[in-house]
């Protein structure tokens, strides 16, 4: 049997859960839920909100003035993980697809850096959110990522070790050659982790030389073929949660 419903549609809701609860759908839920899907009234809906488990609820309502009612508890709220994904932002629709594979693939917390080579400087943080609640309602999650604001490489390794409290990076470097990654990952001592994917183009030396002298950061090849940085965010993080990561629970 499997362990997820994955027939009944599921819905994030930015409210409070509980027993008997009545939530007020916005415009776009409602119209999603009763226009597109055509569900009628007492049609069951699964909801979550990233902090109070998963809930069957009952659409109730019409289309003017459609909402749902909260019944029981079917899930409990787990805790989110600790794996960090490090990106150079890409363009729009390859982009949604990269935060869409990494929320999947288990990124806790998804956090944008600006390399020299990185094509796009300025992101819509509500659509990044937006993509990250897609995959968790269609994937059966129930923490939402959460949403770093875009800082610089050069930033984000100069403050790396005060703020991460022993948290390793997990380097995804294309000139990388030789050492078999997975024992790389095996043989890092136990701490939480941050994967970096580069930008179309890759990193520049200078970027590279330094990761490559920094102590906290252990350096990965991804095989032999050139991979797109939205293809290498998926293969770098299937690395990790299979060698290290959450794959191996359960």
């Amino acid at each position: 049997m499997s362990r997820y419903d994955f027939t009944t549609q599921r819905l994030f809701l930015d409210a409070p859960l509980a027993a008997g609860a009545g939530i007020a759908l916005d415009r776009d839920q409602a119209n999603y839920l009763v226009n597109v899907l055509r569900m009628t009234a007492g049609a069951p809906v699964l909801v979550f909100n990233g902090r109070d488990g998963e809930w069957l609820a009952r659409l109730a309502g019409d289309r003017k003035r459609a909402s749902l009612l909260v019944e029981s508890e079917t899930r409990a709220q787990t805790a989110a993980g600790t794996l960090d994904y490090l990106f150079a932002p890409l363009k729009q629709a390859r982009l949604d697809y990269m935060v869409q594979k990494a929320v999947e693939m288990g990124a806790a917390r998804l956090r944008p850096v600006i390399t020299r080579r990185t094509q796009v400087t300025r992101l819509n943080e509500d659509r990044l959110r937006a993509n990250a609640i897609e995959a968790a309602e269609q994937c059966g999650i129930l923490a939402i990522p959460d949403i770093a604001a875009p800082v610089t490489l050069a930033a984000c390794l100069a403050d790396w070790e005060k703020a991460e409290a022993g948290r390793r990076i997990v380097f995804c470097d294309e000139d990388e050659s030789g050492a078999d990654p997975i024992a790389v990952l095996r043989a890092l001592p136990p701490s939480p982790l941050a994967v970096l994917i580069g930008p179309e183009g890759g990193f520049s030396p200078e970027e590279r030389a330094e990761l490559k002298s920094l102590p906290f950061v252990s350096s990965i090849a991804l095989g032999p073929r050139i991979l797109r940085a939205d293809t290498a965010a998926v293969a770098a993080l299937a690395l990790v949660q299979a060698a290290v990561g959450d794959w191996r629970e359960g």
